[in-house]
């Protein structure tokens, strides 16, 4: 396995964050360059756990004051591009950051230059707000190039550790393309949810989906019967539980599944981060920030509600699970429990392989082709 894939060969913690930002290389949001300089500087400071968001903040901020003086000389597009990346690093940088004071204003930097990137770079996103209980959901919504009839719509949660500024980019920008519209939403414990208002993670996630959906069908580029419900890593188990319990939702995608019992897999990686923290692909406090609990062991007892494990048999809607041959995160065991599970008649199985690419986490290491075989399977089913 090459360098592009695993940068640390010893540190698997930080090897798993470097993929996913180069995950973005192909989206122009990132540049490779830049990423190289920065994990050359890190490879020599792997025993300092500060090194991690001080070299990718360090690069935000050299690329940020490089946006700030395009806008003042009237370059807008070069300013826009220049905020992205600089988002993409901060947003890296923060992963590691105990919870606190420095996390959430290095988290209010990231989201402020996504914001001026995307306007800048991508005027036809619309930034919009879900009503959602008694407050309500960020969301992105990228409009298909057609709009002159309502059209699919894809609705998109992310991951644990990702948000809808990364989705829309890597998922609209497609979607787009090939008529769809992308409604891209960070729900609760998610992205901005998480880090500037301070809502956890909830295991009965249809109560976001719904809501998603409510909205959507509000708009007049929407076709209200083809609507589809997409999630990402972790969000392979919201994207699940939202189709098994709101049926309006004409097709369910899971881009990877989760861990078919969390709570395990959770104390797997407690035991890890004590034992060999390097070994593991997020912190030890990670899972335990997003669904907001006080201890680690609070935190796995929260997991346990996290399981499509008696849920799966409710999802009759057509559905797409995607996997990777060479995901070290969830084992590709999890992707055939969760096919079996599902009670639709109408499922489909795609598991990518090295030769093909797209065979790491969520399709991270050709994230291209992971869109593309879902996209196409969108057209042909929905």
């Amino acid at each position: 396995m090459g360098g592009w894939i695993d940068q640390f060969p010893d540190n698997f913690l930080w090897s798993n964050a470097t993929i996913i930002i180069k995950g973005m290389v192909p989206y122009g949001v990132v540049s490779a360059e830049e990423i190289d300089r920065v994990c050359e500087k890190l490879a020599g400071r792997q025993g300092e756990a500060e090194a991690w968001w001080e070299e990718w903040t360090g690069m935000g901020r050299a690329v940020e004051a490089r946006a700030l003086e395009a806008v003042a000389e009237g370059r807008q597009r070069t300013a826009g591009a220049l905020f992205l990346r600089a988002a993409h690093y901060y947003y890296t940088g923060e992963r590691f950051m105990l919870p606190g004071d420095e996390k959430k204003k290095l988290s209010e930097k990231s989201f402020a230059c996504f914001h001026a990137g995307l306007r800048l770079r991508y005027p036809q996103i619309e930034f919009v707000e879900i009503p959602y209980e008694n407050a309500s959901l960020p969301a992105l919504f990228f409009p298909a190039v057609d709009t002159s009839k309502p059209a699919p719509t894809v609705v998109v949660f992310n991951g644990m550790d990702n948000c809808k500024e990364m989705s829309i980019v890597f998922a609209g920008t497609e979607f787009s393309q090939r008529g769809f519209n992308t409604l891209c939403v960070d729900g609760p414990g998610q992205g901005e949810m998480r880090r500037l208002r301070d809502v956890p993670a909830r295991y009965d996630f249809e109560v976001a989906g719904t809501a998603a959906y409510d909205y959507a069908v509000t708009r007049p580029e929407v076709d209200p019967a083809r609507v589809v419900v997409m999630g990402y890593s972790f969000g392979g188990y919201y994207t699940g539980r939202v189709a098994a319990f709101e049926k309006r939702y004409a097709a369910c995608v899971a881009m990877s599944a989760l861990h078919w019992d969390l709570a395990a897999w959770q104390q797997s990686i407690l035991d890890r981060a004590r034992a060999a923290p390097k070994s593991i692909a997020q912190s030890n406090f990670q899972f335990q920030w997003v669904v907001g609990a006080d201890t680690p062991e609070e935190a796995i007892e929260i997991a346990r509600k996290f399981t499509l494990k008696d849920v799966a048999k409710d999802i009759t809607q057509p559905f797409l699970v995607t996997h990777g041959a060479n995901d070290r995160l969830v084992p590709v065991a999890a992707a055939h429990l969760l096919y079996e599970a599902v009670g639709a008649k109408n499922k489909t199985i795609k598991i990518f392989t090295g030769d093909e690419g797209g065979a790491e986490h969520c399709s991270i290491d050709h994230r291209p082709t992971g869109i593309d075989y879902i996209a196409d399977w969108i057209e042909a089913n929905v």
